[in-house]
């Protein structure tokens, strides 16, 4: 305001509006600035500054282009709305004055170039002034009534570049809301419209023919009913297509149809953009005829959903699109119901068509809720006269049953891995819902899991659509939130590039956030609710549950990362971890038990020498090397340990074992829960700094006040479980058992025999002093996880076969320190 000239106000004007939609404060902060810097009345004398101030907007409208307008029509709205009771009203005032100037500046801009050699170009200028016509039209258009006759002649501007087709565009959108409101247009003017808008449909492309159709439809039929016109027109494509499908049901590689594609594609798409506009049914049309219209051009453009080019399919869906807003009723129809579901679930369909079908949907409710608040207009106006019994609402009715046949799709949608397909889904679903058509509840899952979306924009728009949801229905967040879980890793699977890699639940950022984090932060107020989530994911762990191991890592991976708050959150994770394991590790240790084979156990052990010979083979030396002084060192242990089995030893185990290898790899497989859990205690020790007598002495049933306090957090704790990532990369649970594999399968099964010994903390153990038993405990945790040592690091770097070899070198590192 204070200095005009300054080159950077058009950036922070756009900055600035983007911001309309926020909070209270904000919005009003911006509503205020925006007032006294465009709508405030400008003194007529000062023309410089009302040229500058036509600059300025047209510069951000111009700036806008690719983001959309929301902005400014929220900003007017707002504006405008405040002062409805007022008897001044400045940003009318203020809105008059520049439509007014705008119009003259285009006129004069006009001439100018007329003076000058580039005759004919439509500059980025043109184009903003003309933009910002049509948005101020779109919110008022009484204001452009009187300026309508001016902009008719821009329809028949020479098009060559894309800014001339958005001039069309534009005047045609102007004229569609500017002319039924004129007082006695002059017959010449209106005929000169209609025939304009005619050359424009036969002439140009997709966009132009939308727009010029839609303006004829305001043109015919709230002014001229020229219905004849229309009929003639229709009758040009709709007899095109009618020829063109015998032609094809004749001879389908017919030369002529390859040669008539332009023709076919054209009349595919008119025809159905004249439908939405126009009902052909009625007798002003068709006359006294008996044909049902709607039915043929189903029928028509049904035929041309099945052709072999892609090209021509796209455009017979975007023309049933278009006939669908006009007669929604025939989307009940059972071979447009068999078309689109078939299209949308159909795992080997093309996008494009996928993608047109999620179109046709999301625009046919976007019409739905223009239709819905132009209807809401017109009832306050006469609702004090009317009987409210007499309002029925048949519209809604129509579009909630037409939701629901294709809901199920529709969520299937997000499931894809292209991201554009994902986009559309979500915006469908995200109008249903603002619509109320549905049931929220079954959208819950599916939102949760869009809300680990990669790209933001998605993310957001799901996270917010769960917001709405939990601000009407407390709990029903909660209620779906493990399902939600389960599906967003489905998506995670749907999106990821690489299948060799397994599905993380993290972000691959410099935040290391957890993918359903959001998720997390709406449940954690309610401390039963937060316990209930928390449990139900940690019972995923439970070697009864059968939960598949990828998807474990991913819940292990969010429950790691989750935004905790309090102490009292890891902790009760922790102690639930310790119940999980002592019930599970037992179940695992004994089926393990009763699957081996209990007589060969009497045979010799052989000496730890051809030992060696037979395992110098399967790895590097430095690890066959710690393998054949690992069984003597097992053997001391043997012999000090009150519960001398032989079954402790590697060898006698691997003696043991059955001939059907399915319960070692059932062994292997149902064990990475269980590793998962340990791993994920020892992450949230390290990471909160816990010591083990507080997560003993950590009770669920205290008082919430006790562990209140906020976490401490660690900084660079990454949770990196290497046993996992290695048994899924190397694809375990499918590939052959080697003598190799056998072995490091062995050796987990005595480490986790050695944990469950010493589980239980010692009951006598007195304050400050750690027993034996908790040093064995976190021994075998350690040698389980593969411990720290120097060899064991370049264990794990040079063997990435097996999940158990470098457990080994853990093991045998840490009882050698």
């Amino acid at each position: 305001i204070e200095q005009p000239t300054f080159p950077k106000i058009t950036e922070m004007c756009v900055k600035m509006i983007r911001r309309v939609n926020d909070e209270e404060g904000i919005k009003k902060l911006v509503n205020e600035t925006f007032q006294k810097l465009w709508f405030t009345p400008t003194p007529h004398h000062d023309k410089e500054a009302m040229t500058r101030k036509i600059l300025n907007i047209t510069d951000v409208v111009a700036a806008c282009r690719d983001t959309g307008y929301d902005w400014f029509e929220q900003l007017l709205q707002n504006l405008l709305k405040s002062e409805e009771d007022a008897s001044y009203k400045p940003v009318k005032k203020a809105c008059t004055q520049l439509v007014d100037n705008l119009v003259e500046h285009i006129l004069k801009y006009e001439e100018s170039l007329s003076d000058s050699d580039n005759k004919g170009v439509n500059s980025g200028r043109l184009v903003a002034c003309i933009t910002t016509l049509f948005l101020f039209s779109k919110i008022r258009p009484q204001l452009m009534v009187k300026h309508a006759m001016t902009m008719q002649p821009y329809l028949t501007t020479k098009c060559s570049t894309q800014n001339d087709f958005m001039v069309i565009c534009n005047v045609a959108k102007i004229l569609e809301l500017v002319v039924p409101l004129m007082e006695h247009p002059s017959e010449t003017f209106l005929a000169t419209i209609e025939e304009d808008l005619m050359k424009l449909i036969i002439k140009y492309g997709m966009t132009v023919v939308q727009h010029c159709v839609s303006c004829l439809g305001a043109v015919v039929n709230k002014v001229t009913q020229n219905y004849k016109f229309v009929w003639a027109c229709f009758n040009r494509y709709y007899g095109a297509l009618s020829k063109l499908k015998n032609q094809h049901q004749e001879d389908p590689n017919s030369t002529i149809l390859t040669a008539n594609k332009p023709a076919l594609l054209r009349s595919l798409f008119t025809v159905g953009a004249l439908c939405r506009h126009f009902d052909f049914d009625q007798e002003d049309f068709k006359g006294n005829s008996k044909v049902n219209i709607k039915d043929k051009v189903l029928e028509l453009l049904m035929y041309f959903t099945k052709h072999s080019d892609e090209e021509v399919q796209t455009k017979a869906i975007i023309g049933l699109g278009f006939a669908f807003i006009q007669h929604p009723s025939l989307m009940f129809e059972q071979e447009v119901k068999t078309l689109y579901n078939s299209i949308l679930s159909d795992k080997n369909c093309s996008v494009n068509l996928k993608i047109q079908v999620l179109k046709n949907l999301q625009t046919y409710l976007q019409e739905e809720d223009t239709r819905m608040q132009q209807a809401d207009r017109d009832w306050k106006k006469v609702a004090k006269q009317e009987d409210l019994k007499e309002m029925g609402d048949i519209s809604s009715g129509m579009s909630s049953s037409i939701m629901q046949l294709y809901l199920k799709q529709v969520l299937e949608a997000f499931f894809h891995n292209q991201s554009s397909v994902r986009h559309f889904a979500l915006n469908v679903i995200a109008l249903t819902l603002n619509q109320g058509l549905i049931h929220p509840v079954q959208c819950v899952p599916y939102l949760i899991a869009m809300g680990t979306d990669p790209e933001p924009s998605m993310r957001n728009k799901a996270d917010q659509q769960l917001v709405e949801i939990d601000k009407k229905y407390a709990g029903f967040i909660h209620m779906k939130a493990v399902a939600g879980m389960k599906m967003s890793y489905q998506v995670q699977q749907a999106i990821n590039t690489c299948p060799k890699d397994p599905v993380r639940g993290f972000r691959h950022d410099e935040s290391s956030s957890a993918l359903c984090s959001h998720l997390y932060s709406m449940i954690r107020g309610n401390r039963q609710h937060r316990r209930a989530f928390l449990i139900s994911l940690l019972n995923l762990f439970d070697d009864t549950a059968k939960t598949e191991v990828n998807m474990l890592l991913y819940i292990a991976d969010n429950l790691a990362c989750f935004p905790y708050q309090t102490q009292e959150e890891p902790l009760f994770i922790m102690h639930h971890i310790d119940i999980t394991l002592s019930v599970s590790g037992s179940n695992l240790l004994q089926s393990f038990k009763e699957s081996m084979v209990k007589d060969k156990k009497k045979e010799r052990k052989p000496s730890s020498d051809e030992e060696t010979e037979s395992d110098s083979n399967s790895g590097s030396g430095s690890e066959s090397e710690e393998e054949a002084s690992k069984p003597r060192r097992l053997r001391k242990r043997v012999d000090s340990d009150s519960d001398s089995d032989e079954e402790n030893d590697i060898n006698s185990v691997m003696k043991c074992l059955p001939e059907n290898s399915a319960p070692l790899i059932e062994f292997a497989n149902v064990s990475q829960g269980i590793l998962l859990l340990l791993m994920l205690k020892q992450h949230l020790k390290n990471l909160c700094g816990f010591s083990d007598s507080k997560i003993q002495k950590y009770s669920p049933s205290e008082s919430a006040k006790v562990y209140d306090k906020a976490i401490n957090r660690k900084t660079g704790v990454h949770f990196h479980p290497k046993q996992t990532l290695d048994f899924l990369r190397s694809d375990m649970a499918n590939s052959k058992i080697t003598e190799e594999v056998k072995r490091s399968i062995v050796k987990q099964y005595l480490d986790f025999k050695l944990l469950m010994e010493h589980l239980d903390p010692d009951e006598e153990e007195e304050d400050g002093e750690v027993s034996a038993s908790t040093n064995a405990r976190n021994k075998a945790i350690t040698s389980l996880l593969g411990g720290g040592s120097p060899k064991n690091n370049a264990a794990e770097t040079e063997d990435d076969e097996s999940d158990g070899e470098d457990r080994g070198g853990g093991t045998s590192g840490v009882r050698r320190r």
